[in-house]
């Protein structure tokens, strides 16, 4: 409580102050002439102007602001080695109870570092930003961080602080601690499919110096480089993206000895592997309403570049008119199925029969080509029935069915029991309804002897559709060259897009379209497990976090 005298003048200061100086003046002229009354009257000016200053009594009672102290607890993962954790909660509890002891003085308590969505370090200093944010600067009386000391977000200066008090750190663990890991320094993070990409790495040892370890590099589980290293040494590997999707390369050192934890002596890259440009090689055996359709379907998928023969005048067409007046371009078949066969990711034979064009020894290859990785697709008509068929060819081997004739009769495409699991026929539109709300088929192939079940089915429940698996390639069979009708819109039209679109990038090996699959993926703090199979049931999926828990 404080006691005090107060001014509120009933004029100007400047007034106040010119009332002074002429008071003044007159007290020494007065005094000096030493006239009778002197006192008096210099005594009744100066109450005059005291009156004019107003001055009042007044108390004050104060409360004193506190001062404010942050303690930040390091709670990231780094700290469950050793007894760093024994140790932070007896720094915690120990330095609480002596700065409360302290008059004056609030204490702010602050986990930080902890699995709250931070995956870019420990961040000690953000967090005592914000403990102290409504904190004038002034009342700040400085801050504690007990850690392992690995904090990722140290400011440059202490200006950058925000305030200008001491702070301190106790830092848990041993003075002789050592530590390995591998630090990535450069990755890409997408890839064109059959070439390379470069990892920049590094190994860090930490607590020692002039030990070398052994470095492998693994891609999708299989080792394609060994190196030895030194202590803080870089290095850099290529890597052939072999297929699209997350090529998983894993980066591992040897570990080394009493060094702290072996977790982080791996480190692993991603990169998603792209297709620069999809080459598909379509080949009509001859003209007809439905062969638009599928060259309009790649020719607007901006990522396929396509290669289209029409077999318009066959090798026994003859007419008599001079080879240079034709205006056809010759099949070149020596390079397309000879040379440059394993350039195209896809094939499509769309009503192709035997008319001399290819000789047996090419179908041959194009069967080598599939048990290789290629893919064939076959839409069929009745040229695949008939003693012309691509059947009766060395083709026969990677076809899922054999021919035995022709059905000409309407029809609804339905998706089969396995066609409703497949990741290509899986929910196409209008296809849970009765019959599905698609136009009719006229016409199918008969089949027998088919390799796999079908994944779409036609007259009374006969196969419509194969998608079959040979080798390390695949091949799908169309059992119908009426398709185009849905792409006309006739009785309404049917998903022709979609399903012609999902059975190519299928057939080229979309990560996407696999039937088996298994996938992560993270979803704020979650990371969701997403399992993809055609089976009834699925067995349980085993997660092996880095500490091997």
């Amino acid at each position: 409580m404080n006691y005090g005298i107060a001014f509120t003048p009933l004029v100007p200061a400047i007034v106040l102050w010119l009332a002074l100086a002429a008071i003044v003046v007159i007290a020494l002229v007065l005094l000096l002439a030493r006239a009778r009354g002197a006192a008096v009257r210099v005594a009744a000016l100066a109450l005059v102007l005291l009156a004019l200053a107003n001055p009042s009594f007044t108390r004050e009672d104060r409360d004193p602001l506190t001062s404010v102290a942050a303690v930040v607890v390091d709670k990231s993962p780094s700290q469950n080695f050793g007894n760093r954790n024994r140790e932070a909660a007896q720094a915690q509890e120990a330095l609480v109870d002596s700065l409360k002891k302290i008059k004056g003085l609030e204490v702010r308590l602050v986990e930080a570092g902890q699995a709250d969505g931070e995956t870019d370090g420990t961040k000690l200093f953000g967090a005592l930003a914000s403990a102290l944010a409504d904190v004038p600067v002034d009342r700040v009386a400085g801050a504690f961080l007990i850690t392992d000391g690995r904090v990722h977000d140290i400011p440059a200066n202490a200006a950058a602080l925000g305030f200008q008090a001491p702070v301190h750190a106790l830092v848990t663990g041993q003075k002789d601690e050592r530590d390995r890991r591998i630090a990535i320094t450069a990755a890409p993070r997408f890839g064109i499919v059959g070439q390379s990409q470069t990892i920049n790495y590094r190994l860090d040892d930490q607590g020692v110096s002039g030990e070398r370890a052994k470095v492998t590099i693994r891609r999708d589980g299989e080792v394609i480089n060994e190196r030895t290293l030194g202590s803080g040494q870089s290095a850099s590997v290529d890597v052939d993206i072999k297929h699209a999707g997350p090529n998983i390369v894993e980066i591992e050192a040897s570990p080394l000895e009493r060094e702290l934890t072996p977790v982080n002596n791996r480190a692993v890259v991603a990169i998603d592997g792209v297709r620069d440009k999809l080459r598909v090689l379509l080949v009509s055996g001859e003209p007809h309403s439905g062969e638009r359709t599928w060259r309009n379907l790649l020719k607007s998928d901006a990522s396929v570049d396509l290669v289209h023969f029409t077999i318009l005048r066959p090798p026994e067409k003859q007419d008599g008119t001079p080879i240079n007046e034709l205006s056809l371009i010759a099949f070149p078949t020596r390079e397309l199925f000879q040379q440059k066969i394993n350039e195209f990711q896809l094939i499509i034979f769309d009503r192709y029969a035997r008319q001399g064009v290819l000789p047996i020894a090419y179908f041959d290859n194009i069967a080598r080509y599939v048990r290789s990785g290629g893919a064939v697709l076959v839409s069929a008509g009745p040229d695949y029935a008939s003693n012309t068929s691509i059947w009766r060819t060395p083709l026969d081997s990677v076809l899922p069915a054999e021919p035995v004739g022709v059905t000409e009769k309407p029809f609804y495409a339905h998706l089969s029991d396995i066609g409703k699991r497949h990741p290509v026929t899986r929910g196409l539109e209008g296809s849970a309804s009765e019959p599905p709300r698609w136009s009719r088929f006229f016409r199918t192939v008969d089949t027998r002897n088919a390799v796999n079940p079908p994944v779409m089915t036609g007259v009374d429940g006969k196969p419509l559709l194969f998608l079959s698996r040979f080798g390390e390639g695949r091949v799908a069979l169309l059992l119908s060259d009426h398709i185009w009708l849905w792409a006309r819109g006739y009785e309404g039209g049917g998903p022709h897009l979609d399903l012609l679109r999902r059975m190519s990038h299928w057939l080229m090996k979309q990560p996407d379209l696999d039937e088996e699959a298994l996938r992560l993926q993270v979803q704020g703090k979650d990371l969701v497990v997403v399992r993809q199979t055609m089976a009834d049931s699925v067995q349980p999926v085993s997660v092996t976090s880095p500490s091997g828990v």
